[in-house]
């Protein structure tokens, strides 16, 4: 049985490899997240026909950024697709665009705070503000959150920090960085494990790498759910 708490991140490179996942999960996973790393090896289209063919729920992880009208043209664009997730920059002009955009359709717009694989050191070097990553991860989503952003993609470490706010009330929280127990962290610096994401707050954990990298992703997916089903 699917747990639309599990988004499967399709990190796979093009459509064909993509619908051989889906395929191999089946109907254990129902909500798949489809990013920059497949647009050019048919992303949209691959997220058209898991969404339209096969009944999935679908996470389009654009991270869109530029000025408001660029951003409000290209959500607008997006929008037509019902989708159900689309991820912007937590910048307040871009949230504002972006919801301009997305109009009176059902697509969430997603906020990015801090990306997960993002520690202090690397902020430095970024010239952001000083500040401990989690407070500033906070300050963001809080500002996000206040300019109409449906949700926000932070690490599991900073969502107990979020659903504090005020303005996150009624407002979903999606997490990657997420590992179950013993996996590889990758290029993650700020993870947790699934049950550990939920118990913070997290509406959705997003896992890719372990699930999509094993010997057998189906089996891998059940375990991540059924840790969430004993959370």
């Amino acid at each position: 049985m699917s747990d639309d708490r599990l988004i499967v991140a399709m990190d796979v490179p093009n459509v064909l490899e993509g619908l051989e996942l889906a395929n191999t999960l089946g109907d254990s996973v129902n909500f798949y997240k489809i990013g920059l790393g497949m647009l050019t090896g048919g992303g949209l289209a691959l997220a058209n026909e898991l969404k339209q063919e096969h009944g999935k729920r679908i996470f389009l992880d654009m991270k869109f950024f530029d000025i408001g009208a660029t951003v409000e043209a290209a959500v607008r664009g997006v929008a037509q697709f019902d989708l159900d997730f689309l991820t912007v920059h937590g910048d307040p002009h871009v949230v504002r665009a972006a919801r301009e955009g997305a109009g009176g359709s059902n697509m969430k717009i997603l906020a990015v705070t801090i990306l997960t694989s993002l520690d202090r050191a690397d902020l430095d070097a970024s010239c952001v503000k000083a500040g401990a990553v989690a407070d500033l991860v906070q300050e963001r989503a809080g500002i996000a959150l206040a300019n109409g952003a449906d949700g926000v993609i932070a690490s599991p470490q900073e969502a107990a920090l979020i659903r504090a706010l005020p303005e996150a009330q009624g407002k979903l929280i999606v997490t990657p960085g997420v590992r179950p127990a013993g996996a590889a962290l990758g290029d993650q610096k700020r993870v947790m494990t699934p049950a550990q994401a939920i118990a913070n707050g997290a509406d959705h954990v997003v896992v890719g790498r372990p699930i999509w990298q094993a010997a057998n992703p189906k089996a891998a997916a059940q375990s991540i759910l059924a840790e969430l089903a004993s959370s």
